[in-house]
């Protein structure tokens, strides 16, 4: 895995780069609660589909269409890398 905490060390230099005050109240850990978001919007990169489906695919002797609604979802934006939320319905 890779460093933990260098991620917060460039966000905290990003911050500092665009003349925030890194010291001041309002970005109190910040920067680890941005390397936090990040690693878990991108932490599927590195799942195993097997594990993630569980055996939930299976062969069945069924012809009609099984539907699952509500499913969430989040994911991160490649071109600004904000993350996004949703629901597949």
């Amino acid at each position: 895995m890779a460093d933990n905490g260098k991620i917060a060390r460039l966000i905290e230099e990003l911050l500092r780069e665009l003349g925030e005050d890194t010291q001041r109240e309002g970005l109190d850990r910040t920067p680890e609660r941005v390397e936090k978001a990040l690693r878990y919007f991108t932490s599927g990169y590195a799942q195993d589909v097997k594990e993630v489906l569980n055996d939930a695919m299976f062969v069945e002797d069924y012809d009609e269409m099984v539907i699952v609604k509500d499913i969430d979802f989040s994911s991160l934006c490649e071109h600004h890398l904000l993350p996004f939320i949703g629901k597949v319905h």
